[in-house]
């Protein structure tokens, strides 16, 4: 599936990835196809680090986040030995971004921090099963809005509202 089609299905769109990883071209692109891009202001919630991104996800329109909870998923363990986030949580994010038509983005490429782009590749295989991942390597793709073409992989099972696993240049997670 290429990009077009890929916005055609999804109202929503969560981008994430590694620190470093270029994600400017891929926001630029979903802004040009109405997407509004909106992040979480601030630090995380104390008591419910989810409260703000479902705050975002109750806007109506087409939304692309801009970095999330996947984020501190990641980076909690590698830099202060914890997350604030649990499982539980980011298991009832992904759910929510699927409820709202949406999918995971997950921007690889362009980092040299190998312990934290295989926190992120677990993370996404995890988040999976409850939302679809799409991975975007911003090192092949160039500009997004021309994707490489090639054989669609096969639908995923896992995925429930998008029907088959979004490629823009990109790679299904298993």
């Amino acid at each position: 599936m290429i990009l077009h089609q890929a916005l055609a299905q999804c109202r929503t769109l969560v981008v994430e990835g590694p620190d470093g990883v270029a994600r400017t071209a891929l926001i630029a692109q979903l802004t040009r196809h109405g997407f509004v891009i909106r992040r979480s202001r601030g630090h995380l919630h104390h008591v419910d680090p989810i409260r703000p991104y479902r705050e975002l996800l109750a806007a109506p329109g087409r939304l692309a986040v801009n970095g999330s909870i996947i984020h501190e998923l990641v980076y909690g363990p590698l830099r202060r030995g914890r997350s604030r986030v649990t499982w539980i949580q980011a298991l009832d994010f992904a759910e929510a971004v699927a409820e709202r038509d949406g999918a995971l983005i997950h921007v690889t490429g362009g980092t040299d921090d190998t312990e934290a782009a295989g926190a992120y590749e677990r993370a996404f295989r995890t988040l999976a099963q409850h939302a679809p991942v799409v991975t975007f390597d911003a090192r092949e793709a160039g500009d997004p809005g021309l994707p490489s073409h090639g054989p669609a992989p096969p639908p995923c099972p896992q995925l429930r509202r998008c029907t088959q696993t979004l490629t823009i240049g990109w790679r299904q997670t298993a």
